[in-house]
């Protein structure tokens, strides 16, 4: 186990419009406020995403399984935000429900806001880490 302590920074509160996407709007505002660590919580609706919810197998490096929502989602989870060289990557896994089916994985590529999606983006100092690809597991893990 490796680990660092910092401080919480600055806390950003965002509102995101029905159709906007999620990811590509976080990263815009941690470009434009350079925003290098962080953890951020999302709550609201999403009407499409692709999400992450295991791998096939237990073995490295995985083979995803995916699931898209193809309609409007419930959503409630948090992520981690930290960069890999020039540009922030974002880590977050989420509940996605709808009537009496719940999903739980990680957000990638795809994700629109149905209606309105809140975030709470919270800076944190001090941390000096970043994601750099893991060639054992083939995926884009944390370094500290």
């Amino acid at each position: 186990m490796k680990y660092q302590i910092g401080k919480t920074g600055r806390v950003v509160v965002a509102r995101f419009e029905d159709g906007e996407d999620v990811l590509e709007k976080i990263n815009d505002i941690v470009k434009k406020e350079d925003i290098r660590s962080a953890v951020f919580h999302l709550i609201g609706g999403m009407k499409k995403g692709k999400i992450v919810v295991g791998p096939e197998k237990e073995e490295l490096p995985p083979t995803p399984v995916w699931k898209e929502l193809g309609e409007s989602h419930e959503v409630l989870g948090i992520g981690t935000l930290f960069w890999q060289g020039d540009e922030p990557k974002i880590h977050f896994h989420g509940a996605f429900g709808k009537k009496d089916m719940v999903k739980v994985g990680c957000l990638r590529e795809i994700s629109e806001t149905f209606l309105v999606l809140e975030a709470v983006i919270v800076e944190i100092e001090g941390i000096k880490a970043q994601r750099e690809f893991d060639p054992a597991s083939g995926l884009t893990l944390l370094k500290l």
